[in-house]
């Protein structure tokens, strides 16, 4: 059953069963007010038809039968509602004041009226409801056991769609878009406008279809946009925005052929082919070898907003707000979903777990995070980097938290030349700067063979570093500048030796190799490197996807 037509039956059962207060937390009281109206209207859902009469501190009491106007002071409009005889929904907008916000004591004489007010609701000739609608959800100790809270989730890929078709139909009659949308397409925007409210899905598509008098699935990136604005809101939360394509991340095939596999795994059609929205990974391995970089491309790759939880914004000075900053924060990311969240260096945001300094702070929100990860139903996909792996505990590891657990290892030949090649490309663009210089295979296998331990920063300070000395010169850059900052630099295979090792006994039994088994075939354990400073045995299990 349709899970709009599931929540108008269970408010009309409450509306029969003369519950009293009802209470709607959202920012769309127009859709909530036209979902009452619809179930009031209702005789299938609500037996005893009813009008539905609105209250807003502006206006009063307004409605076809309402015949008294002075009714804009809260305390006139109950007695009112009080002496009602009709059957009839009273909607009282933002009445949350009332009850108390930002240090301000409730007003006590109107919610000593609203529960003077019940027993008239229940024991009416004619059934009466009252159903508060608010941006916010605030209830005064006095009446939690009176009013009942009903749940109103944002507009479902359903209602968006119809909306959108809507939207095109009347634009298409009068000439005024272009439309380079299929069926498929349709269902990108959809999903990708789920987590804002209607108006705002409106909103964006509207713009998608004024920039350029067309819409197709490239106008994504519009609907993205608003949902930034949703982050920015948090302060918690940190939008990134990525134009970084996969393309421009070298090596780690076997990781971009496991995320290109799941490609659109979030839309309608995968549901139908029985497969769940994928859970998340975590990337764990040498630094600098490209964890974070993947990260971002990911985003570009899916079309799906890039969202980076830093942990130590959620850690607050007051007692329980690093709880609340938490929940928030999961929270947002579930209401934008599908959407991807990024938590770089997990190790470190969650470093005073096993120690009693904060209280158990640490540990209340590493338990609250563990249980989202476990049973979210929304498809938000976690993507978790860490260098340190074995400072994380055991329960985060397990299956069911993340699908995968990828090791990057230092690149291989193969993937120094892609490397090599990515940021050659991107950076000898002018035909001065790049004179003689050819960014030919020979010259590619030559900088990778002089690199054996670089890691993917590493490669990228040696372009800089190389540019840097011919720029100095005033001249264009040649091969010696590469080789002579190659020469120079001490790689991290040499300076932290025996901690990449401890990384790569770990992931032989614990982790998948982010590179695929053809790469890793070149590379076999060799003591006289090792002993050089050289790591050469490649870490992480063979499976290829």
């Amino acid at each position: 059953m349709d899970a709009l037509i599931e929540k108008k039956i269970l408010m009309g059962n409450l509306f029969r069963a003369r519950f009293p207060f009802l209470y709607i937390s959202t920012w769309e009281e127009d859709r909530a007010l036209e979902m009452i109206r619809s179930i009031a209207t209702n005789a299938e859902w609500i037996k005893t038809p009813r009008e539905v009469i609105t209250w807003t501190v502006t206006n009063g009491l307004t409605g076809e039968g309402i015949t008294k106007k002075d009714t804009k002071a809260p305390i006139q409009a109950l007695d009112y509602i009080e002496k009602y005889e009709k059957p009839a929904i009273f909607v009282l907008h933002d009445f949350h004041v009332y009850f108390g916000e930002d240090g301000r004591l409730p007003d006590f004489q109107i919610i000593r009226k609203l529960r003077d007010v019940i027993s008239s609701l229940k024991q009416s000739a004619n059934p009466k409801n009252v159903v508060f609608i608010s941006p916010v959800l605030r209830l005064p100790v006095e009446l939690e056991k009176d009013i009942t809270i009903v749940d109103f989730q944002l507009p479902s890929a359903k209602e968006i769609r119809q909306s959108l078709n809507e939207m095109i139909l009347v634009n298409q009659e009068h000439g005024r878009i272009e439309m380079n949308l299929d069926e498929q397409g349709r269902e990108v925007l959809v999903n990708a406008a789920l987590g804002l409210t209607l108006a705002e899905a409106e909103n964006a598509f509207a713009r998608a279809m004024v920039e350029d008098g067309k819409l197709s699935v490239k106008d994504v990136e519009v609907i993205l946009e608003e949902k930034e604005q949703i982050i920015k809101k948090t302060g918690i939360l940190e939008f990134i925005p990525s134009k970084l394509k996969m393309e421009d991340v070298g090596g780690l095939e076997n990781l971009k052929r496991w995320l290109r596999k799941r490609d659109k795994s979030w839309l309608e059609s995968a549901r139908e082919y029985g497969l769940p929205a994928p859970k998340g990974v975590l990337l764990t391995g040498v630094p600098g070898c490209g964890k974070s970089l993947i990260s971002k491309a990911i985003s570009e790759m899916w079309q799906l907003p890039l969202l980076r939880l830093d942990i130590g914004k959620i850690f607050s000075g007051l007692v329980g707000s690093s709880e609340e900053n938490m929940r928030k924060a999961l929270q947002t990311a579930e209401a934008i979903a599908p959407a991807i969240l990024w938590i770089d260096e997990i190790e470190k945001g969650f470093s005073g777990l096993n120690t009693n300094g904060d209280s158990g702070t640490t540990s209340r929100i590493f338990g609250h995070f563990l249980t989202w990860m476990q049973e979210k139903e929304k498809p938000v996909f976690v993507i978790a980097t860490a260098n340190n792996i074995s400072a994380l505990p055991p329960e985060m590891l397990r299956k069911g938290r993340f699908d995968e657990i990828f090791f990057v290892d230092l690149p291989t030949h193969r993937e120094r030349v892609e490397i090599f090649k990515v940021h050659l490309h991107k950076r000898l663009q002018n035909e001065e700067i790049k004179g003689t210089f050819q960014i030919s295979d020979y010259n590619l296998n030559t900088l990778a063979q002089i690199t054996e331990g670089f890691v993917g920063a590493e490669i990228e300070q040696v372009v800089i570093d190389g540019l840097f000395d011919a720029f100095y010169e005033n001249r264009s850059v040649t091969m010696k500048d590469f080789e002579k900052v190659c020469s120079q630099l001490i790689p991290l295979s040499v300076t932290q030796q025996e901690q990449i090792k401890r990384i790569r006994d770990w992931a032989n039994v614990r982790a998948v190799a982010a590179t695929p088994r053809e790469d890793r075939r070149e590379y076999k354990s060799n003591m006289e490197e090792c002993e050089a400073g050289v790591l050469s045995s490649r870490g992480g299990r063979t499976i290829d996807f």
